[in-house]
């Protein structure tokens, strides 16, 4: 049997280069955006991606991790978990398409986007899309086809970013010379956030058209037997999970109603954005790690000695994840440039967004007792703790303080669910986490980044010198505190 590490770290290693490959060529949209858009237009954005990361939540109904779970269950059809899976996800998704694409001008009239029902349209066939297509993913995972799962993500958003470049930078000029142009049945005429939002429409077409060959692979049979313990297991993760992402994007659809100056809400939200997007490179490990951790833990779950593994996995992602904390922070000076003039002030919330980032990760590990041991209604209380804090500090705070505010509520947010799941999982599904060494990870790189803030004023290149060797000094710390656990490295457990 392969060593467990060897594989996770591989699996994790493609999909890291093509997620990693894929969000800094995204990332490049970032100074496009900032230069060409007005905030207020680059807010419009954010609350679409907003309403689309929630509602797709609801649509693919925790199916995924169902998925993972029965398709390896013996006397269980892997095929029929899937396509049973894929049948429930399809017919969701066309009866919401369907009302979408009826009630497209009375919801853009209700946002208060007059004349642009467009926009609604494309917004209901990209969660149609990523919802099903989400259920094909999930079997690629599965089958550990982590090298053509990664071919087709890069490909969808290098044509993200090619519609993107393409709308922005050359139609305008085509556009004025044109006024009949073809294209402008689906887009402005000038440059504005029907652009973005048109780019992710096509590029979720090209995905589906890559994963065609998938699709043949789907029997389209729905299997009533494995349907229901399917829906069971998954449905408590859609609805925990539902909460847990409004925890993650909340923020920008109260920002509409609470902002503390009502007349620059869409304006100072994509600003706020513009400083998420700074903490992009803590999010992408988070991710690129949950897609080959999840079915690793599955896979690992009866292994002798796979909780020592959890363990194991947890402290090395934290010290990572820290070390990425400080290589942005340290940096920030020449990260920020990447941002246009009007958008910098939003480098205030990354520090705290990072942190909440690095919280996030963690939970992602901890949360995995309530999956492994299919407790998963436990996930609900998990979420609702988090959703709780949230709604309660962008309450109060928000009217005050903007969006430093919804910054500080994800911090909380994260941190409070933390420890509910925690303290559950040492209930129900004792995990032995080293609470203390990870504490450790995390004071250290603090502590770094306290240092560099109390440095005096220097030279941009005396300061990238010395803001390198405090990161040296937290890895050499680090390697220290990981080199004393006992066993040092990772065995591969007899089955």
């Amino acid at each position: 049997m392969a060593n467990p590490l060897k594989q996770l770290a591989g699996e994790t290693a493609i999909y890291g280069m093509s997620t990693i490959l894929a969000r800094v060529v995204n990332f490049l949209l970032v100074p496009l955006y900032t230069r060409v858009l007005i905030d207020s237009d680059y807010g419009v954005v954010t609350e679409f991606m907003a309403y689309i990361a929630i509602l797709q939540v609801v649509l693919v109904l925790g199916l995924e991790t169902g998925c993972f779970r029965y398709a390896g269950k013996e006397g269980v059809d892997r095929k029929s978990v899937f396509s049973s899976a894929f049948v429930t996800v399809l017919s969701l998704c066309s009866v919401f398409l369907a009302a979408i694409i009826l009630f497209a001008e009375p919801i853009s009239n209700g946002l208060g986007y007059e004349g642009f029902s467009n926009i609604i349209i494309y917004s209901g066939v990209i969660l149609a899309i990523d919802s099903c297509s989400a259920i094909l993913f999930a079997r690629l995972r599965y089958e550990h086809k982590a090298l053509k799962f990664a071919i087709i993500k890069t490909l969808k958003i290098f044509t993200e970013v090619g519609v993107n470049l393409l709308l922005y930078l050359v139609m305008p000029a085509v556009f004025a010379s044109n006024p009949h142009h073809r294209l402008l049945n689906f887009v402005s005429a000038t440059p504005d956030f029907t652009y973005a939002i048109f780019a992710i429409f096509v590029s979720c077409i090209v995905c589906l058209i890559m994963l065609i060959p998938d699709l043949k692979n789907i029997s389209f049979k729905f299997d009533k037997k494995i349907w229901k313990p399917l829906l069971i297991y998954s449905i408590p993760l859609m609805i925990a999970g539902l909460p847990g992402v409004m925890n993650d994007f909340l923020d920008r659809i109260l920002m509409r109603f609470l902002n503390a100056d009502p007349e620059m809400w869409r304006a100072d939200l994509g600003v706020y954005q513009a400083g998420v997007k700074i903490a992009v490179i803590m999010s992408l490990f988070i991710q690129m790690f949950r897609y080959a951790a999840e079915p690793f833990f599955f896979q690992r779950q009866k292994d002798k000695g796979s909780k020592d593994i959890y363990v194991k996995v947890m402290n090395y992602f934290v010290a990572f994840c820290m070390f990425g904390f400080l290589a942005v922070m340290l940096y920030i000076d020449q990260i920020g440039l990447i941002l246009g003039k009007d958008f910098r002030e939003g480098l205030s919330i990354a520090p705290i967004m990072l942190m909440a980032y690095v919280v996030l990760g963690i939970l992602f590990n901890v949360d995995m007792w309530y999956k492994l041991s299919g407790k998963t209604g436990y996930a609900i209380y998990v979420a609702l703790a988090g959703l709780a804090v949230t709604i309660v500090i962008n309450v109060i705070f928000m009217p005050l303080y903007s969006y430093h505010a919804a910054a500080w509520g994800h911090l909380a947010s994260y941190s409070a669910m933390l420890i509910v799941s925690a303290i559950l999982g040492r209930k129900y599904y004792p995990i032995p986490y080293k609470w203390g060494r990870i504490l450790s990870f995390v004071l250290t790189g603090l502590a770094i980044y306290g240092i560099s803030l109390l440095l005096p004023d220097m030279s941009t290149w005396l300061q990238l010198g010395v803001h390198t060797i405090l990161i040296l000094v937290y890895l050499i710390i680090a390697a220290s505190i990981l080199l004393v656990e006992r066993g040092g490295h990772f065995k591969n457990p007899k089955p």
